[in-house]
């Protein structure tokens, strides 16, 4: 049975129809005030505008610090070596001959590069703020990019915090905001939160498509709820005043999904599809929090999901998550 969205033609405004008067379609990268909040059309979804800062090198530089960190806060554990050990990093990576450990190796070399480019910025910036001219084509500012470049070329070695997934999209941010101006930064990450909205509907739409049974009686309300409420969580900064609120919101929500129990028919016959129902319920719950968290999509995590909904609805049983390991 192939489980179809429902949601991937509505806005994620508490679900305000994403079409103008009499039906028409609305372009990608629309602006609109809708509700007192200027908001951004795409992938069927009205995304929160935020203001863009003046394109400074400044601004650039608490930005690569910020992308920097929350890079390190979702990839895999280790990866966050001081740039000072950059040289200790690559002999380490080239010299590995088993395939494992330098896929691990890369990862940490990587890390160390993106540390190495945050340092040389900050120093850079430091000097401007004396006075001193940094232009575009000065030799640090050439390091700079080529430590993110390098970097950047090694996001294949880089696993999710999770194991299930690299997250490109999350590890290429530092090298963008560094090449690119600040606005159509800011632009990209739009279409990326719009992207990471479109996947947790898509994981809901099969909880409610695999989980609208007897078995689980009134589970939609909850999968609809979390959705909602992790939706709004990509949107929303930390540093926003309702952060409190948000957060508590989606935490609560994705408890009580996870605490829903099945309903089981006298005589514990169908002990083991309510068993593995549960367990998918609950990593449905868990992909939903690491694709909010990131505010990027997980494309191969999220039709892996559904692909595992789908042998459940089949079989009543449940394929254990891989957990690539890739060269």
């Amino acid at each position: 049975m192939a489980l179809t969205g429902t949601s991937l033609g509505l806005a994620a405004i508490g679900g305000r129809a994403a079409r103008d008067e009499g039906d028409a379609p609305v372009a990608p990268g629309t602006t609109r005030v809708i509700d007192g909040q200027e908001r951004i059309y795409h992938e069927g979804y009205w995304v929160k505008c935020y203001p863009v800062p003046e394109d400074t090198l400044q601004a650039k530089k608490l930005l690569i610090e910020a992308l920097t960190r929350r890079l390190f806060n979702h990839t895999e554990h280790g990866l966050n070596i001081p740039g000072h050990r950059l040289s200790e990093a690559k002999l380490a990576y080239e010299a590995e001959t088993d395939s494992g450990r330098k896929r691990v190796k890369g990862a940490m070399y990587a890390g160390a590069l993106f540390n190495r480019a945050t340092n040389i910025f900050t120093r850079l910036v430091d000097l401007q703020s004396t006075g001193v001219e940094i232009s575009s084509d000065n030799d640090l500012m050439r390091e700079c990019g080529r430590c993110l470049e390098e970097a950047l070329s090694l996001c294949r070695l880089v696993l999710h915090r999770s194991g299930e997934e690299g997250i490109d999209e999350l590890w290429g941010e530092p090298f963008r905001a560094f090449c690119i101006p600040l606005e159509a930064f800011y632009a990209s990450r739009y279409l990326k939160m719009a992207q990471a909205m479109r996947d947790i509907d898509r994981i809901a739409d099969a909880m409610v498509a695999t989980f609208t049974v007897p078995m689980f009686p009134e589970i939609e309300p909850l999968i609809r709820e979390f959705a909602r409420a992790a939706r709004k969580k990509v949107e929303t900064l930390r540093t926003e005043p309702d952060i409190f609120d948000v957060w508590a919101e989606l935490v609560t929500a994705g408890e009580r999904l996870a605490s829903s129990q099945p309903l089981l028919p006298a005589g514990g016959a169908h002990e083991q599809r309510a068993s593995c129902g549960t367990q998918l319920i609950c990593n449905g719950r868990d992909l939903i929090f690491h694709i909010t968290r990131a505010r990027v999509s997980m494309p191969r995590s999220t039709r892996e999901y559904v692909e595992r909904c789908e042998t459940y609805l089949a079989t009543g049983t449940i394929t254990v998550m891989p957990i690539p390991l890739r060269s």
